[in-house]
C-alpha cells in the first residue's frame, strides 16, 4: 500500500523580531525547515538558500536508501551554497542555518538534520523526537550532568554545536524511519520547544487538522512568551491522495524566491496587557502584520546570547587551564636553593606572568658537598616520578655527600719505612758459621673504604 501526505506549514516572525530568519517548505515527497542565524540580514538569506536547494528533492522516484544519498548531496550542495554567498559579500561571515528533512517515497521516511531544529513523530497517541539536537545542552544530557527537565530551563540551552555554516565539516545525521498510517510529522524550529514542552506539543498535536495544529501550535508558542522566530510543518501520513500543491513559509517566500500554495493561516494571539485577542488581517484595532515588522525595544537577546557564547567559551578555557594548572602541581624535580638541595613541586618550565613551580621542601644536604657531576645535574633539576621518588633522589644524594665527607676527612696512611739493607759481613780468618739475618717484612698500608675515585673526585 502507498501512503500519501496531508500537510500544511506556518512561519510566524514571533513578539520581538522584525525579521523571520525561518523557512519551511512542504510538498508532496518532502518536509523541510531550516532556522537561520547571523546578523546583517544574514540569517534569512541562509535559511532561505537552503531551503531552495533542498526543495528540488521533492519528486517522486526516489526511495529507499537512495533518499539517504540523495539527502546528503543536497544538504553538501547547499552548503556550498552559503559558501559561495560568504564570497560574494564577506559581512555575511558567521551566518549559518540548521536544516531538518524528511523525505517521503510512500512507504518510508529519509531523515536529514544538523542543528538544533526538531523532527517529531505521533503514533498511537504518543509523541517521540526523531531528529537529536546538536547543542551544548544536550551534550550535558548525553553525558547525564543534566537531566532533560533541567535542559529545558539551561541559560545556555540555544548554544549550538553543529549548523550548515558553509564550512566543510557541516555533516548531517542521516537515517531512515519506518512509516505508516496514521502518523503525524511535526518539524519546528527551536522557538517552539525552547518555550513548550513535549507533553503540550503532545496535546496539540492529537487532535484537529494540520492547518489547525500548526495554529494552535505557534499560538501557544507565543503565549508562552517565545522571542524567537516559530515555525511549523506538521503531515499526517494517510491511505488517500493528499493535497498536490507544495507550500513555501517564512523568510524563502518573503524574499521572492518562490510562492506558496494554500493561504496561511491566521493566528490570533493574546497579548499580556490587552483587553481581548486581535486577529490578523484586520479583524481587530491593530493590524497583527503591523505589529510584527513595527520597530521593537532594542534587541538585547542577539547580545545576550553573544555574551553568553563568550562566558561558555571563556569558561572551556578557564576549566581547560585549570586541570593543565593542576596537573602541573602534581609533578615534582629535584634542584637546588642556593647553597642546598630542593625539592620543587610543579614543572621546570617558565610562561610569562605564571609561576609553574614553587619550593617543596628545603633539605639539608650542601650542594658543595656533593661531586661536580652531581652538582651540575642538580643546575639542570633531576625530574621525579612523585613526591616520594624525589624524596629517594634527595635520600641517594645524601648519602653520597656522607661517604664523600668521611671519603675526606679519613688521613691517607703512609707506609713504614723499610729497614736498610745490612752489608755484606767480613768474613773472619777462622770460618764460622753465619746465620743469615731475617728481613723485616714491609707492613702493608690501611686504607678507609669510600666510593670509588670518580664519585667524590669533584671534591679533590
Amino acid at each position: 500500500m502507498t501512503l500519501s501526505l496531508d500537510y500544511a506549514a506556518l512561519s510566524d516572525v514571533g513578539r520581538v523580531r522584525r525579521n523571520n530568519e525561518d523557512s519551511a517548505y512542504a510538498g508532496p515527497n518532502l518536509l523541510l525547515l531550516a532556522d537561520g542565524m547571523g546578523g546583517a540580514a544574514a540569517g534569512e538569506v541562509a535559511s532561505s538558500a537552503a531551503v531552495q536547494v533542498i526543495r528540488r528533492l521533492d519528486k517522486p522516484g526516489i526511495s529507499g536508501q537512495d533518499m539517504i544519498e540523495a539527502l546528503a548531496g543536497a544538504v553538501h550542495r547547499a552548503n556550498e551554497r552559503l559558501s559561495e554567498l560568504v564570497e560574494e559579500d564577506p559581512e555575511r561571515e558567521g551566518m549559518g542555518s540548521t536544516v531538518t528533512a524528511l523525505m517521503f517515497d510512500g512507504q518510508h521516511l529519509g531523515m536529514a538534520h544538523l542543528g538544533d531544529s526538531r523532527a517529531y513523530r505521533m503514533r498511537d497517541g504518543r509523541l517521540y523526537q526523531l531528529s537529536h539536537d546538536h547543542t551544548f545542552v544536550q551534550s550535558l544530557v548525553d553525558e547525564g550532568r543534566i537531566s532533560r527537565e533541567e535542559a529545558f530551563t539551561h541559560p545556555h540551552r540555544n548554544l549550538i554545536l553543529r549548523v550548515l555554516d558553509g564550512r566543510p565539516d557541516s555533516d548531517p545525521d542521516l537515517e531512515v524511519l519506518d512509516v505508516q498510517a496514521g502518523d503525524r510529522l511535526l518539524l519546528c524550529s527551536d522557538g517552539l520547544p525552547d518555550y513548550v514542552t513535549d507533553d503540550i506539543i503532545a496535546t496539540s498535536m492529537a487532535e484537529g487538522t494540520p492547518d489547525s495544529v500548526v495554529v494552535d501550535l505557534i499560538t501557544r508558542a507565543l503565549e508562552a512568551g517565545s522571542n524567537d522566530n516559530v515555525t511549523c510543518v506538521v503531515a499526517d501520513v494517510v491511505e488517500t491522495a493528499g493535497p498536490t500543491a507544495p507550500q513555501l513559509v517564512g523568510a524563502a517566500a518573503e524574499l521572492g524566491q518562490g510562492g506558496t500554495g494554500r493561504p496561511e493561516p491566521t493566528i490570533e494571539v493574546r497579548r499580556a496587557g490587552e483587553g481581548g485577542a486581535h486577529a490578523a488581517g484586520g479583524a481587530g484595532e491593530e493590524d497583527l502584520e503591523h505589529l510584527r515588522y513595527a520597530p521593537q525595544p532594542p534587541r538585547r537577546f542577539r547580545w545576550l546570547r553573544r555574551l553568553a557564547l563568550l562566558v561558555v567559551i571563556v569558561a572551556l578555557i578557564g576549566g581547560a587551564g585549570r586541570f593543565a594548572y593542576s596537573w602541573t602541581q602534581q609533578q615534582y624535580f629535584v634542584g637546588t636553593d642556593g647553597d642546598n638541595v630542593a625539592i620543587f613541586q610543579g614543572v621546570d618550565e617558565e610562561i610569562p606572568g605564571i609561576n609553574l613551580s614553587h619550593i617543596y621542601e628545603v633539605q639539608s644536604v650542601l650542594v658543595e658537598q656533593l661531586p661536580r657531576f652531581r652538582q651540575d645535574a642538580l643546575d639542570q633539576n633531576i625530574q621525579a616520578d612523585n613526591l616520594t621518588d624525589a624524596r629517594n633522589i634527595v635520600k641517594e644524594l645524601q648519602t653520597i655527600a656522607a661517604e664523600c665527607a668521611k671519603a675526606d676527612a679519613t688521613p691517607t696512611p703512609k707506609p713504614t719505612p723499610t729497614p736498610p739493607r745490612p752489608s755484606t759481613p767480613v768474613k773472619p780468618t777462622t770460618p764460622t758459621t753465619v746465620k743469615p739475618s731475617t728481613p723485616t717484612p714491609t707492613p702493608t698500608p690501611t686504607t678507609t673504604p669510600s666510593l670509588p675515585s670518580e664519585d667524590c673526585g669533584g671534591l679533590r
